[in-house]
């Protein structure tokens, strides 16, 4: 009985992986009812490395070659097993192959802003996203802190934990740098830079190495982002209020003369009918002021005011002149005529 079950046992005298796909890390070789024949030959390609596992002990570690399977090119596994004594053939051993192909273009990104200290503004809320590439560097302790005797290890298994951990050192890369959000979005090789400094050690825990990873865009939320245009554009101006005031209005211009086109109201829109919008650039620069400090006059000082405005008047006095008196007309104290009148006559002051 005993020579029978010798007869129907299948030896192995080549073992070897040949990838038919991407992304596995991890693969055992099918050992089911099999032994490794002495003498046989282990063949390791180019981007892979191969491991023995003695009863859940990690033995003998291969890179890539051909190896002839014999006491001297496993002496770990010889030593678990007394082969110095007396050398069983054949044998039994789980071999596992590792991929150490580059796994690349593996996403990562900040599904909601993350807060940071700036040193600009303080702290802000920002977006960040990009892409890394790892490669299996060390497949014994890959295969006890994270493969394990499964069968096979693909990289999907992985890329949340891996992806957490590029999140989670974001903050602490952002720090390192030393760089305020304004030159951080303008220097992202330095940011990845300071990122893959962060997370080489903690991959390295798992036997992986971080051979990359781009930064492909640092933005903020929307409504953080028009607060930075705002300072951007006083930032255009020199930081002048007036200035930057006449830049926003100019910047409204197209929006009241298309408003004034499609017969839209409002003393803008009437101005721009007129050829009063050359004063738009100018008129909130003093109007802020003078607006809120100039009380709601009634309709016989406002109509004092418009007739003693001389020959030469500034544009910016005489738009804050209409919209007073737009105030008025909107109360009820002037009549639309009234209001046109006075209106004519403020607009010829302008040519």
């Amino acid at each position: 009985m005993a020579l029978m079950d010798f007869i129907k046992k299948q030896f192995i005298d080549i073992l070897q992986w040949t990838e038919e796909g991407d992304g596995t890390l991890a693969w055992r070789f099918p050992m089911a009812g099999m032994e490794i024949q002495n003498g046989g030959t282990l063949v390791v390609r180019e981007s892979q490395m191969a491991i023995f596992v003695n009863e859940g002990q990690v033995a003998d570690v291969f890179g890539p070659g051909t190896y002839k399977l014999t006491t001297q090119t496993l002496p770990v596994l010889t030593y678990l097993k007394n082969w110095d004594k007396l050398f069983e053939s054949p044998f039994k051993s789980d071999v596992y192959f590792f991929s150490t192909r580059q796994q690349i273009d593996q996403k990562w990104g900040t599904p909601q802003p993350i807060t940071i200290r700036d040193k600009d503004f303080g702290a802000v809320r920002l977006r960040a996203f990009g892409n890394y590439a790892f490669r299996i560097a060390d497949p014994k302790l890959f295969h006890t802190e994270i493969s394990g005797t499964r069968e096979s290890y693909p990289v999907a298994d992985l890329e949340g934990q891996l992806r957490g951990m590029v999140l989670q050192n974001i903050s602490n890369a952002i720090a390192s740098s030393g760089l305020p959000f304004l030159d951080l979005a303008a220097n992202q090789v330095m940011f990845a830079d300071a990122l893959v400094k962060e997370l080489a050690p903690i991959f390295a825990k798992l036997g992986i190495l971080i051979e990359s990873l781009t930064v492909q865009n640092v933005s903020l939320p929307e409504e953080l982002q028009k607060i930075l245009d705002q300072k951007i554009g006083m930032g255009m101006v020199g930081n002048d209020m007036g200035k930057f005031m006449q830049y926003q209005t100019a910047q409204a211009i197209p929006k009241f003369a298309e408003g004034s086109g499609n017969g839209g109201g409002g003393i803008a829109g009437d101005a721009m009918g007129l050829g009063a919008g050359v004063a738009l650039g100018q008129v909130l620069a003093q109007n802020l002021q003078q607006g809120l400090q100039t009380p709601v006059a009634p309709a016989a000082a406002a109509a004092a005011q418009a007739a003693a405005t001389p020959l030469g008047v500034k544009p910016e006095d005489v738009m804050a002149t209409l919209e007073k008196l737009g105030d008025l007309k909107s109360k009820g104290i002037l009549t639309q005529e009234e209001f046109d009148a006075k209106k004519a006559e403020l607009l010829k002051k302008l040519i």
